[in-house]
């Protein structure tokens, strides 16, 4: 009897998939890659944490615009089944947003991440970034002063104020041609500790 359960479960089982006739989306999921980046937190004027994806310039500093650098490394995590093309990096000037998050960073519960995001979600390249460079070997380093970040994005440095931000953005081309230009906000947000680091800036202080 119990022979004749399991044969029965099996014809049904191969009857099932042989009158199927609908394809579904789900079945034709494949694994997608995403930036990574490392903050060289060692060069922040300021203390930070290498899982906010932030460094901060300080104007109290004399010749901060010059002597100060913002130094950051990008790479891929591809999880051992996919390949990446390039990564088209995109950088914009932005204006302080109405609640910025506090300083210094506050960790969560956890201890290990922010307890808020550090940038204005959603992370979307907009038409007034521009692209900065397109990056086809990994890991890649970049390390930048405030004044020429500024001569790239046009921004006078003697108007910018305290949490005012130059921020990173990606587009990420797969091996097989596909882009990706925007991820999910919880995937971009760094209190969250997502393996994806879509964005990576660094704020103006002054203390």
């Amino acid at each position: 009897m119990k022979k004749f359960f399991v044969y029965s479960l099996l014809l049904v089982c191969l009857l099932n998939d042989s009158c199927k006739n609908v394809e579904y989306d789900w079945e034709k999921a494949t694994t997608g890659a995403a930036p990574k980046v490392t903050v060289n937190i060692a060069k922040s004027a300021l203390p930070t944490v290498q899982t906010g994806n932030v460094s901060f310039f300080n104007m109290k500093e004399a010749d901060y615009a010059t002597k100060q650098q913002f130094e950051w490394t990008l790479d891929y995590f591809d999880f051992g089944r996919t390949t990446v093309q390039s990564i088209d990096v995109y950088l914009s000037f932005n204006k302080r947003e109405s609640s910025p998050p506090a300083y210094p960073i506050v960790f969560s519960l956890a201890g290990e991440f922010p307890s808020i995001r550090q940038f204005p979600l959603p992370s979307t390249v907009l038409a007034t970034d521009k692209l900065y460079e397109t990056v086809t070997s990994f890991p890649k380093t970049f390390t930048l002063t405030p004044a020429q970040l500024a001569a790239f994005t046009g921004t006078n440095l003697s108007t910018v104020g305290v949490n005012d931000y130059f921020l990173f953005k990606f587009i990420l081309t797969m091996g097989d041609g596909r882009k990706i230009v925007q991820y999910q906000e919880n995937a971009c947000d760094e209190s969250r500790g997502e393996p994806c680091d879509c964005r990576v800036g660094v704020r103006f202080k002054n203390q």
